[in-house]
């Protein structure tokens, strides 16, 4: 029976053989070929593609992922969520009022934008720019600089409301109310266009 079975197989085997054989006689070889011959190459042009979109070594596919990275999925919410996190660990504090609270909740969080935002340059990342990222703070660097994207937008009226949030908190008090104005321009001025690359004075140039 085994032996059947592999005579059976052998003379398809040989079938097959002689039926290439003779459409290669007849010309069709060629064709077959060339197709054969064409899909190889697509399927390595495709490779190739997908290979120069890698950046190898990295775990991302931006050239300098601090362009991209208020655009990531989720990244506003989280944004918003920790600020309202921040708001609640301080109205947990015995003896603080709420008014000092709001305040509190502004401030820290305008100079955690200007020192992340404004001050801080360069990028963790290792990018193929030659260094040009090095002399640009993050808010330089977000959007390959160019204005008034969503993110540019959504940075730039987060602490706009945020101060309105903590002016009606405190009753605008005059205090409270200068020292929110003074930190809300210090995250705003520097968002300006015109300041885009300017260091004042030479300050933090280098």
């Amino acid at each position: 029976m085994q032996l059947g079975c592999i005579v059976s197989w052998a003379s398809r085997a040989v079938l097959v053989l002689l039926l290439h054989v003779s459409a290669i006689g007849a010309g069709q070889g060629k064709a077959w070929c060339y197709l054969h011959l064409e899909t190889g190459n697509r399927g390595q042009e495709q490779r190739q593609e997908r290979g120069s979109r890698m950046n190898v070594g990295t775990a991302h596919s931006e050239v300098n992922p601090n362009t991209r990275v208020m655009n990531s999925r989720g990244i506003w919410l989280s944004y918003v969520l920790a600020i309202g996190l921040l708001h609640v660990v301080l109205l947990s504090i015995p003896f603080v009022s709420v008014p000092v609270v709001w305040t509190l909740t502004n401030l820290i969080h305008n100079m955690g934008m200007y020192i992340f935002l404004h001050t801080v340059k360069g990028t963790p990342f290792e990018t193929p720019d030659q260094g040009k990222a090095r002399l640009l703070t993050h808010w330089e660097q977000m959007d390959y600089g160019v204005q008034f994207t969503a993110s540019r937008k959504f940075l730039t009226i987060t602490p706009i409301v945020l101060y309105f949030l903590t002016s009606f908190y405190t009753k605008y008090d005059q205090i409270h109310f200068i020292l929110n104005t003074v930190s809300l321009m210090s995250v705003l001025i520097p968002k300006l266009p015109q300041l885009h690359g300017v260091r004042i004075f030479g300050i933090n140039k280098y």
